[in-house]
């Protein structure tokens, strides 16, 4: 219990170091993660059974060759791989928004640098220390937030594709 309460401590102090843009940078990091995870799960569970109901639903045709069969089969593509991407693209834009936003915090963070130096002068390296932190620290939470979404919003994307791809390939164009 003493761990949970030093570890809620620790992110406290952290938030309130980086200053407001920290919390919006969280909430979009937060965000971020959950559509990464959900897509993670739709892969593990979910993306079989459409696939199975597709692949199913074309071998229970009887007649392949002609032009409306080979229009019914890129729909049914196309649905799967509309299904598979959904979400990618939102996990990308909060993968570009992140370092924007954490050079947001830069600039509110060197804001409250100039007001302190407008205000003390420069001689007061002290005073400067919590602006230079709002300034630092946001940027530094933004541009982690956009590697690790980087990472798997490319493995989602590949394996998207590679699924489309294998669904593709199994549809059969005989009989």
């Amino acid at each position: 219990m003493i761990f949970f309460a030093d570890a809620f401590e620790s992110i406290r102090d952290f938030m309130a170091l980086g200053g407001p843009v920290l919390k919006i940078i969280a909430l979009t990091i937060f965000v971020m993660w959950v559509l990464i995870v959900e897509r993670l799960l739709y892969f593990r569970t979910s993306m079989r059974g459409l696939a199975k109901e597709i692949f199913n639903t074309w071998e229970s045709r009887t007649e392949r060759r002609s032009w409306n069969a080979h229009q019914i089969r890129e729909m049914l593509i196309a649905q799967f791989s509309l299904a598979t991407n959904k979400g990618i693209a939102m996990i990308q834009t909060f993968v570009a928004l992140c370092p924007l936003l954490g050079l947001l915090g830069t600039v509110t963070g060197m804001i409250t640098v100039f007001e302190v130096m407008a205000v003390s002068g420069s001689g007061n390296v002290r005073a400067m220390a919590a602006g230079v932190s709002q300034a630092t620290v946001p940027t530094m939470a933004g541009m982690v937030g956009a590697l690790s979404g980087v990472l798997f919003v490319t493995l989602l994307s590949r394996r998207a594709a590679r699924e489309t791809e294998f669904l593709e390939d199994s549809l059969t164009m005989d009989h």
